[in-house]
Order: structure tokens, then sequence, then C-alpha cells
């Protein structure tokens, strides 16, 4: 390892408003970074009995080796107990968190405590600040909150800002951690956990150099891995339409969740596609830190003002594929700017879009099933008004009465005061993000380590076998367990995972070797296995138990490309996950 600064971790205890900085070469070395060194640094600071919302609980920020290296290495991993799930949290954003980070000298930031009144945190290179956050506290909207702390800070063009809005402050369930405006820490709750701290924001910036062991071969490294991105006609796609490109596709194979997964194909989905988005609402595109591909694409809202025929507000909404199913297919709406406003309403509260999509699917239906009514919605949620669904947003936040205070704890809780779990659609705890796309689809949801698509690929599985003989329970848990374990070295160095075809093993090993790092290619996968064995050896710990997983009755309904989805099916590889995961708990911890 070229750089010692990568292993300094800043410890930072808001409870006794105090910070040091420890050497965890211990970790680093054996962990590279990101992941791999968050599980241990999380470890060490909750338990079973840790509450998710309390003092105890830790938020660890975490970069690796290609941080501000490697093109597409930019993405900065939070690890954190989840107050969604009450289990392992983790979640991954861009923007320019991951380079602020390791700009300002560390390889990971570890917060702990709780503040008595309300802080934001300024970590300006060596300096902690512990700033007075009482005015910024309560403010509407995440915006307001973005650019008051531009003005109030220095290191522009460089810092991070990360915030939380009204949802965080609440202790909303899946409230989420916003960064530079456009990026997300958007599952399973960080926002809560930050609010709970009565942390409203996080500034960090810095300067400093990083020195290779060996600057030719990392030149000719890099080269070969910017073609790579700039040439790759995935990362192609990425640029011109984004991942909202996803929602014809999906459409056309009958793998689109629509009107809370009561069917697969949306008759709208062209008005939200993402052809048609760029086309008529698409102001710029935008990239994180390091990064040629910017992916990133922004809306424009334009908005009359009442009773001036001539004068408009305009404002700005990012968006991408899972927002989109979320808020629009799986709620029925397809008029365009109807959905920019919810997207703009949910990202003004601070909430994540998926879970707010689905628990508001979930609603809706529910009350067209008559197990609530309109005295509990207090509006008329219905498929496709997106003008009732923002104000069911704000009372998310605002929590008027018993119903929306249950539903701030997400679908799960909400199905189990009120019925309807059958059609709640969460996995873990965590609501489903937006494939049906066959049986590995949602055993991954079931089996990852976040209940996340983002975990194992399973609905990119189904998708590559349409047309093909389907593999058995055991086969398909092999090839999850895998790719997951996998995945844990490219969360470690950390590369986002739009790069994963890039980032293959062997053009891992040969990045790393100019950094000072000396791995071959069967020692990179086998420590990708120990990582993952590691993560849920803690998951485990901290009280999950796949033996007791709940499949929503919804998605064995409901077809996909490759049919119904059998629960035996399901069943049989929930049972061989849970012999073989614990086989490599035993053999890699």
């Amino acid at each position: 390892m070229s750089d010692p600064l990568l292993s300094r971790v800043l410890y930072i205890d808001l409870s006794r408003k105090k910070f040091w900085v420890e050497d965890r070469k211990d970790l680093f070395e054996k962990y590279l970074g990101g992941t791999g060194v968050a599980v241990k640094l999380l470890e060490e600071e909750v338990s079973n009995k840790t509450d998710p919302l309390g003092p105890d609980n830790a938020i660890i920020f975490a970069v690796g080796p290609f941080t501000a290296m490697y093109p597409m290495a930019s993405k900065t991993v939070a690890l954190f107990k989840s107050p969604l799930t009450g289990n392992f949290g983790e979640s991954h954003a861009g923007g320019r968190t991951a380079i602020a980070i390791r700009m300002a000298g560390y390889g990971a930031i570890v917060v702990k405590g709780a503040s008595e009144t309300p802080v934001y945190l300024a970590i300006h290179g060596d300096k902690v600040y512990f700033r007075d956050a009482s005015a910024l506290w309560g403010v509407r909207s995440t915006y307001t909150i973005g650019r008051v702390l531009r003005e109030r800070e220095p290191g522009s063009g460089l810092r991070t800002i990360i915030r939380i809005g009204r949802a965080g402050e609440k202790l909303v369930r899946y409230a989420c951690a916003i960064a530079e405006s456009y990026r997300h820490f958007g599952r399973l709750g960080l926002g809560a956990v930050m609010g709970s701290k009565k942390l409203k924001a996080i500034v960090i910036s810095g300067r400093r150099r990083i020195n290779v062991k060996d600057p030719h071969k990392y030149r000719q490294v890099y080269n070969e891995i910017f073609n790579k991105a700039v040439k790759s006609p995935a990362m192609r796609k990425y640029h011109d339409i984004g991942t909202p490109v996803n929602i014809r596709a999906l459409n056309k194979i009958g793998a689109l969740p629509t009107r809370n997964l009561k069917s697969t194909r949306f008759e709208y989905a062209d008005n939200i596609s993402g052809e048609r988005i760029a086309e008529l609402r698409l102001a710029r595109r935008t990239a994180c830190s390091h990064c040629p591909v910017a992916c990133i694409h922004i809306a424009v809202i334009r908005e009359q003002y009442p009773h001036e025929p001539y004068f408009y507000t305009t404002r700005y909404v990012s968006y991408d594929y899972e927002p989109i199913y979320a808020l629009g297919s799986m709620l029925g709406i397809h008029d365009i700017d109807g959905l920019l406003r919810l997207l703009e309403a949910v990202e003004v509260q601070g909430l994540d879009a998926m879970s707010t999509g689905v628990i508001l699917a979930w609603a809706t239906e529910a009350l067209e099933k008559k197990i609530i009514s309109v005295n509990d919605t207090l509006v008329e949620l219905k498929w496709g008004n997106w003008q009732n669904y923002i104000k069911a947003v704000k009372y998310i936040v605002e929590q008027p009465n018993e119903f929306y205070r249950t539903l701030a704890l997400g679908v799960e809780e909400a199905s189990k005061k009120y019925g309807g779990s059958e059609f709640a659609l969460a996995f873990g705890g965590n609501e489903m993000p937006g494939y049906h796309a066959g049986a590995a689809t949602h055993i991954g949801y079931l089996i990852g380590a976040r209940h996340s698509h983002l975990d194992n690929a399973g609905y990119s599985y189904d998708q590559k076998l349409i047309g093909k003989e389907y593999p058995t329970p055991e086969k398909v848990i092999d090839d999850l367990v895998n790719e997951e374990s996998w995945r844990q070295i490219l969360s470690s160095l950390v590369v986002c995972f739009f790069a994963r075809g890039i980032y293959k093993p062997e053009l891992v090993a040969k990045a790393l070797e100019p950094l000072g790092y000396n791995y071959t290619v069967e020692e990179i996968i086998d420590l990708g296995k120990k990582m993952y064995s590691e993560k849920y050896r803690l998951k485990i710990e901290l009280g999950f138990d796949i033996t007791k997983a709940r499949i929503p009755e919804r998605i064995l309904e409901t077809p996909t490309p490759h049919g119904h989805i059998s629960r035996e099916f399901i069943e049989k590889a929930l049972k061989y996950f849970n012999e073989k995961i614990n086989k490599m708990i035993k053999e890699y911890t």
C-alpha cells in the first residue's frame, strides 16, 4: 500500500464533541478498504442489542485504494445498523463524497454518539468543527440546506456536502442522506440515523497528493481503464439515456412492476421512458468526481406563476430508473411533469424514492380493498393521481395521524398493523427494487446482505436466461453467491457497480499492482468470498435469520418473463443458501 494516509480512520463522538485519528493498517492491509474495512469497523461498534436510533449506533463512511486513482472508482460506502430492517445497513453514494474523504486524508470516518442539539460537522483536512445547526433544523427543503452550507463553508469545487431533510429529522425509517443535491445514500434509513444523532449535515474537504509505487505502470493501467470506459457500449448507454433506458426494455419483456405489481406491463410506459424524458425534459448531464461517463441525468421542471402568463419558475431534479419505477409505474403515474414534481417532493423531504413509492402503492391497494379508509390516508390515493401522492409524501413526514406514523416505519410494519401483507412488497424489511424478472430476482432480494438488487444482480441473471432452460435452485444460489462475493471486492476498492463489466478480476489485480498491492487473480476472488462471509456473519449476529424470510404472495401471483414463480423453488433455494452460507462462514471467518 503506497498511500499511508488511506489507513487513517477519523473517529467522531457527537456526544462528547471529540474527535481523534487512529491508524488501522490492520484492517486496510487485510480488507483493502470500502465495504471490507467498514464491516469490521461497524462490528466493533454495534451489536444485536444496539438501538438503530440510539446513540450507540455508528455510521461508517469508507473509501478504497482506487478512490481518486482510477476512473469510476467514485463511490463512498456507508454502513450502519438500519432503522428500517433492524439489521445490517449498507448504502453507497457518488458525487464528490469519495474524493473529498480521501483528499481530507482518511480511508474511513466513524461517527458515533448523539448530540443534544442540532449540529453539522465540518471536516477540513485535519480539522473537525462541530457547528451549530439549530437554524437549519426544520428547514423545509434539502436543496435550501445545500445552498446555505455552500455559502458558509470553504472548499468550493472540492468538498462534499451530505445532508438530511425533514424526513430524517422526523425519524422516518427510510429517510435518505443527500450528497451534492443529485446523489444519495438512499436505502435503509441513513437519514433517520443521522436525524437521531441530531446530525443535520457533514461537509468534507481537503487538498493532498497521492503517490503511487510505479507511476509508469499506473499510467498504462489508467489509460486502459479510461479507454474501456469511454468506448464501452454499456457506458455509452449510461451516458446517453441513463438507467431510465430500462423502462421500455423491462416493459417489453413483462418485467416492469406496475400498480403494486398487479401487472408487469404499463400501458403508458413510453410516456415516462428515459427516451421520452430526455427528449422533452432533459436539462443536462453531470458526473461523479473522476468519472468520464456522466450518467447523472437532470430534468427541468418549468412551472408558471399564478396569474402571470409570461413568468415561470425553473427547478431541477435528478432522475434514474428506480425512482421512475417506484414513483411512476408502481403508482400508475404517466404524466411526465406530475412524475417529476412527485420526485421533487420526495427529494425536498429527503426520502428514499424506492421505499416511498412501494409504500404508497401498498397504501393505494389497501384503500382499494377497504383495508384502510380515507379517514386514514386523509386524501384519496388513486393510481395516477400525482397531486394526492405529493400530499401523502408530506403526510409521511409530518405524521398527522396513527396511519402515517405507521407508514413512516415502512411497508412491513404497516402491513402487520393494518393487514395486506400478501401484497406488501418488502424483502428482509426493505421495500422492493424495480424488477420482476424471475425467481432469481426475488431470491436475490431475499438473500442479499442489503436485500437489494445491487447485491447479486438476480434481475440481470433472470434477463439473460429468457428463452433458455432455467437452472436448479442450487445453481441459482451458487451463481448469486459468487456474484455477491465478487461485488465485495468492487465495493471495497470502491468501484461503481455500473463499471463491473470493466473491472474484471484480471484488471483489478493489474490495477492494484502500481498502487503497492500484490494479489493474484485467485487471491482477489478468494478475498471477495472472505469479505462476503464476514459481512453475512455480522448480519446473522445482528439477528437475521433466512429461515424466517417472508415471501410476499404477490410475487407468486404475477407472472414474470419466465412464467409464474414457484414457492417451492424459492423455499428450496433458501434452504440451500442457509446451508451454504453457514459453511462459508465456518471456512472463511
